[in-house]
């Protein structure tokens, strides 16, 4: 993503706009589109992000294998859109027992996507997120949720609740909610795996998943 990012960026100035993609078809629609030499340097990038992109489609297999055959509840975190092998297998590896959380929601304080408090007199602000628990898996749950509530995620109730929170969010809007969404689903993922139900991505337009 950031070798994307640097190639959007070093574009820009150049009064360039390059296709909107996922990172990992980012190599093939440059080419599609005849882009790869939209100026100096690109082509290389565009050869690192597919290298990339291979080595990383190798390693998601190797996962996705050592998940099925050790670890067979990740198929079911695996069914929320976003979700890959290896952010299940974090999870999974992280939490390691979801007996020991009497409520799914307490997962997403565990896992420091809570925000902070400090009240005093009538006010009780939000603050920053505690960080507590794994910093990678948290990393990983952040990033689901950019797929989420980006261009390519798919209609589902999480997205429905991320987007309100960005419209009415301001300027840090955004970041909130990608904060908020990455808590909400810790908070599914925990469900699916206790219950062993099939995810529903959407609850009838109604029902959101149980607050986070």
């Amino acid at each position: 993503m950031l070798l994307v990012n640097q190639a959007r960026g070093l574009a820009k100035p150049l009064g360039l706009r390059l296709p909107s993609c996922t990172t990992e078809g980012f190599a093939s629609r440059m080419r599609r589109e005849k882009q790869v030499d939209a100026f100096p340097g690109m082509a290389s990038l565009v050869a690192m992000v597919h290298e990339l992109t291979l080595q990383i489609r190798v390693l998601e297999q190797q996962i996705k294998a050592v998940s099925e055959e050790r670890y067979p509840e990740t198929q079911r975190l695996r069914q929320v859109s976003g979700v890959g092998p290896l952010t299940s297998l974090a999870y999974v590896l992280t939490i390691e027992d979801p007996q020991r959380f009497r409520r799914s929601r307490s997962v997403g304080a565990y896992l420091g996507l809570r925000p902070r408090r400090r009240q005093s007199g009538e006010q009780d602000p939000l603050l920053r997120i505690t960080k507590a628990g794994d910093p990678f898996l948290r990393r990983l749950l952040v990033q689901s949720a950019h797929y989420i509530l980006g261009p390519f995620g798919p209609d589902t109730d999480l997205r429905r609740f991320g987007l309100r929170l960005v419209a009415r969010g301001g300027r840090a809007g955004r970041k909130k909610a990608l904060v908020a969404v990455a808590r909400k689903l810790a908070v599914l993922l925990h469900q699916l795996w206790v219950t062993g139900e099939a995810y529903e991505a959407l609850r009838g337009g109604a029902t959101e998943v149980a607050a986070a």
